[in-house]
């Protein structure tokens, strides 16, 4: 999975006061849980941008003063309702040795049959959470759709995973090919037409 590194700095004040200040000098206020203790820190709210503004997922490096470094995932994020400006960011740290949660985007690879005969194609889940050691971390889950005609389904025990694993259900859909309404319009007149049989000759 690919990173992406913030800067920050450690807060000595996490009152609303000093949390007010920083929101109102461009920053944005950080908790990073997992380890020993919560780090308490800042970084301008620009560097956010590749991170949460972004269907993608990835790790995070946060990178502090004195030489100290986090890797971790994004956790939590709150935003303004009117402005959409980020308020406030939790993170939790992650270790080389423990396997962790995180949602990844599906990619939708192939062709399928059903869609080229005029289906439609239905997304049932854009995203899904997967459990794996951080350096096994998909940057998305793939989902070839070539096997699929009209009517059928992509569950996600049809995915191959060889060093993460799918943390829903066996019968969780990922994406179906549903009869299109011409599709289904052109069924039925075919199977009126058959019903019908040959048209009778007229009488001399």
């Amino acid at each position: 999975m690919k990173s992406i590194t913030i800067k920050g700095s450690e807060r000595e004040s996490v009152g609303k006061v000093a949390t007010k200040a920083l929101r109102n000098a461009g920053a944005v206020p950080c908790v990073l849980y997992g380890g020993d203790q919560p780090v308490h820190f800042s970084a301008e709210e620009k560097a956010f941008k590749s991170l949460v503004y972004t269907p993608n997922a990835h790790t995070v490096v946060i990178e502090l003063a004195k030489g100290k470094s986090f890797n971790a995932i994004l956790q939590d994020i709150q935003v303004h309702p009117v402005s959409d400006r980020i308020l406030h960011i939790d993170f939790f740290q992650i270790f080389d040795e423990k396997e962790i949660t995180i949602e990844v985007p599906v990619k939708i690879i192939g062709n399928s049959k059903g869609v080229m005969a005029g289906g439609d194609l239905r997304l049932n889940n854009r995203k899904l959470k997967v459990r794996a050691l951080p350096k096994n971390l998909p940057d998305f889950v793939e989902a070839d759709i070539t096997p699929l005609n009209m009517g059928n389904k992509l569950y996600v025990t049809k995915v191959p995973t060889p060093d993460f694993k799918i943390m829903h259900p066996d019968n969780t859909v990922i994406c179906q090919v549903k009869i299109s309404r011409a599709a289904m319009k052109a069924a039925q007149e075919a199977a009126k037409a058959a019903k019908a049989g040959p048209a009778k000759g007229k009488k001399k």
